[in-house]
């Protein structure tokens, strides 16, 4: 008889896995701040919180920009073209079925929702540098926009969108983790490991 077995191949290097822990981490500070700092908007430790926001913002600003270079310059696996798959969006449209076949590297179908989310990054990296600089009158934007108090009210709406729409991608990411788990499938380790479970079929001979 033919059955299948898992073999490991190391895909995702060392570089690649960092950022993404410390674009999560920073994420999840950057949750976690915000809403401590509306539980104690009149309290004593508003500044400290908020001051670990912003430093957090910083840290995932650093983590998008040195992956945005890794995109271009990293090896295969790490390069925006493995996130970039449009044939296969394409014919998954027209079916209405998802590809069966896996490949090494980032799922076709799931990047779409990586690049989602890397956009949103960036929104929210944007716009709240731009509130750094108009409500706190700090960061790299403050000398041009320190004083703009307009500023706010025009990128506060899209800062609060922009957090809605991640919270409701990180939720989506972790239901899909759980189902790849599920189903036997060892993706969840990929990040820390770098290594992605490939079936591969083996004859068994028996008498």
């Amino acid at each position: 008889m033919t059955r299948s077995i898992s073999q490991p191949s190391r895909v995702f290097d060392p570089l690649l896995r960092i950022l993404h822990w410390a674009i999560a981490l920073s994420i999840v500070a950057l949750i976690a701040s915000s809403q401590l700092a509306e539980a104690f908007e009149h309290g004593p430790y508003k500044d400290a919180i908020w001051n670990v926001h912003i430093l957090s913002g910083y840290v995932l600003t650093a983590g998008l920009l040195t992956r945005l270079l890794w995109g271009m310059v990293g090896p295969t696996s790490a390069r925006w073209r493995d996130l970039w798959h449009p044939s296969v969006w394409k014919n998954s449209l027209m079916s209405l079925r998802l590809p069966s076949a896996h490949r090494a590297g980032h799922d076709p179908i799931a990047s779409l929702a990586y690049l989602f989310a890397y956009a949103l990054m960036a929104l929210m990296v944007v716009t709240g540098l731009g509130l750094t600089a108009s409500e706190f009158h700090t960061g790299p934007l403050a000398a041009w926009f320190g004083n703009a108090g307009w500023l706010e009210d025009v990128l506060e709406d899209p800062h609060e969108i922009g957090f809605i729409l991640l919270l409701g991608f990180i939720g989506l990411h972790m239901a899909a983790l759980v189902f790849h788990q599920f189903r036997g499938e060892r993706v969840a380790q990929s990040m820390i490991t770098g290594k992605q479970y490939f079936n591969q079929q083996t004859g068994v001979q028996h008498d």
